[in-house]
């Protein structure tokens, strides 16, 4: 079996697309996904701040074909990815309740929902009120996930996730190891993934 290690923020449109991509395009493939969960600000904060200065000084027609090209995307993937009246977000609950979700062996169904509630529904997932029902419907305790995100052993857990993916070279989400230190970026690299995995199977 190959090891996938994906590095996401839930936050990120290219990496909701990539989450959905990457289940559809490598299912039946030899390969197990392990999911890192990691806060994309603090990428940004210490090693890509360029970010930053592209959305305060964007490229017209850059930003104009980027937005089309996601909505290509979207489309071929099969989801929705609307403009949410917030973003940037602040994503720190929802991605540290991603490791309670792991834990117990929701983090596909959980990740989905934060997902979507952001990009789809256009809700603000820094609120508790926007996180509270979609954690009771994928099966997680409410009572459980809120506090278990103020408790030190789960901040620790996604800096540590964090501080791994900027020290084995990433900058951003998403962000894929395969089988070692073989390191792709991109929801656009996936394909190059699945070839390589297609043509050494073992």
């Amino acid at each position: 079996m190959h090891r996938l290690e994906f590095y996401f923020d839930c936050s990120s449109p290219w990496t909701y697309l990539a989450f959905e991509h990457a289940q559809q395009l490598l299912a039946g493939l030899p390969v197990e996904i392990v999911w890192k969960p990691i806060l994309v600000g603090g990428l940004f904060n210490t090693v890509n701040p360029s970010v930053y200065a592209n959305r305060e000084n964007p490229v017209p027609a850059k930003a104009a074909y980027g937005r089309k090209d996601m909505q290509d995307w979207a489309r071929f993937v099969g989801i929705t990815i609307g403009a949410p009246p917030v973003f940037p977000v602040n994503s720190v609950k929802a991605m540290r309740g991603a490791f309670l979700a792991l834990d117990q062996g929701l983090l596909v169904p959980y990740a989905r929902r934060v997902f979507q509630a952001y990009w789809r529904d256009l809700e603000d997932i820094s609120r508790d009120e926007v996180l509270r029902p979609l954690v009771q419907e994928v099966g997680l305790d409410p009572a459980r996930f809120f506090t278990a995100i103020t408790e030190d052993s789960l901040k620790a857990r996604l800096r540590a996730s964090t501080d791994e993916l900027m020290r084995r070279g990433g900058f951003g989400s998403p962000t894929f190891f395969l089988d070692g230190n073989d390191m792709y970026f991109g929801n656009d690299r996936l394909h190059l993934i699945q070839r390589k995995i297609a043509f050494n199977p073992t």
